[in-house]
């Protein structure tokens, strides 16, 4: 396992309030079907707390739902049904309201040059937000200081220049920028490394480290990678068919996984040394959620019989797992996970 950027700070260095700045409470997000077809639980009741200063990594493969609840915490999709809180008050959908929020919370994409205007100079992109809502200081000395802080130094060297002039690392840096210039209390990253070389995913991770210590910004980060959230998260929250089935603090749930999905993500990891772990059956579909655990058809401790030996194999096909609250502590949804350690207390299983 890698470990965090040495020219940063270890997540766990960064004291974090126990009072949540953003919280999700028994959110839903369901699509209707087409056609007849049924509808699509993207979020199925997701509970989630994301504290001030605080990195929480959002974890999980393509389709399990994790972008669709980003988007529902961002005010971009309106929930079916639940809750989400901010500062300590409920997210108000009014147009007026959502555009304050979406100043105080602001989302920084994966793909820099999807997210940057061709026809933009730096200058604009980083000002476009401060236009928007109005801002009524010095916009060049914001977009200045927003540049810097990005890492983009001395920032007037960028001002006139236009995303095809830059490289891959410094476009992802514009787009930070363009975040920070409305001084934000959160920024919500999809997959912020994706689309970068390897050479420049560390440094990219080392700014927003060192946002967080500098700026007390905290961070939602959206990733299918568990390496990255491994380098840059407080907490990690493990997503499959639309809930989390496990969450706590980034080493333990990292160094000691319960659930049989984060042991399979964790698996292909070069630094985990053993051998994949290849998941059997369809991947998931938000429109078709089986009984019992949403992760039994493709289990591989159901397939290899060590549930049957636990005495759970039936609850993992036939009973449902609670939702978990999210706020910390190491919690699994899984009748496996739960049974091997109900004895020692060391695993809670939400309820």
């Amino acid at each position: 396992m890698t470990t965090s950027p040495s020219t940063s700070p270890s997540p766990s260095e960064s004291p974090t309030s126990s009072e949540p700045l953003l919280s999700a409470v028994d959110l839903r997000v369901t699509f209707p079907g087409r056609h007849g077809a049924p509808d699509a639980r993207a979020v199925d009741g997701v509970d989630l707390d994301i504290r001030p200063g605080e990195i929480v990594a959002l974890v999980g493969e393509s389709g399990c739902g994790k972008t669709t609840l980003a988007r529902s915490l961002l005010g971009l999709v309106r929930p079916t049904s639940g809750r989400v809180t901010f500062g300590g008050g409920p997210l108000d959908y009014g147009s007026r309201a959502l555009k304050a929020y979406r100043k105080r919370v602001q989302l920084v994409l994966q793909d820099p040059s999807g997210s940057l205007n061709p026809r933009h100079t730096v200058y604009d992109a980083v000002a476009e937000g401060l236009r928007i809502h109005g801002y009524a200081g010095d916009e060049r000395a914001a977009v200045a200081e927003a540049l810097s802080r990005a890492g983009l130094r001395p920032p007037e060297r960028f001002f006139l220049r236009y995303p095809h002039e830059l490289s891959g690392g410094q476009r992802q840096r514009v787009v930070i920028a363009g975040a920070l210039v409305l001084e934000p209390e959160l920024i919500v990253a999809d997959e912020p490394v994706a689309s970068l070389d390897a050479s420049v995913r560390g440094e990219i991770l080392a700014l927003l480290l060192r946002l967080r210590t500098d700026l007390g910004l905290s961070a939602l980060v959206v990733t299918h990678d568990l390496g990255l959230a491994w380098n840059i998260a407080d907490r990690v929250a493990v997503m499959y068919l639309g809930r989390i089935v496990e969450t706590g603090d980034v080493e333990q749930v990292l160094t000691a996984p319960r659930h049989p999905y984060t042991q399979a993500l964790l698996s292909v990891l070069p630094e985990a040394g053993g051998d994949p772990v290849v998941l059997t059956g369809e991947p998931p579909d938000p429109s078709r959620i089986p009984s019992g655990c949403r992760f039994h058809a493709r289990c591989q401790i159901l397939a290899s019989g060590e549930a049957a030996e636990a005495g759970v194999a039936d609850a993992c096909r036939t009973q449902d797992l609670p939702v978990l609250d999210g706020a910390g502590g190491a919690q699994v949804a899984c009748h496996w996970a739960a049974a091997r350690t109900s004895d020692s207390g060391a695993l809670t299983q939400a309820g």
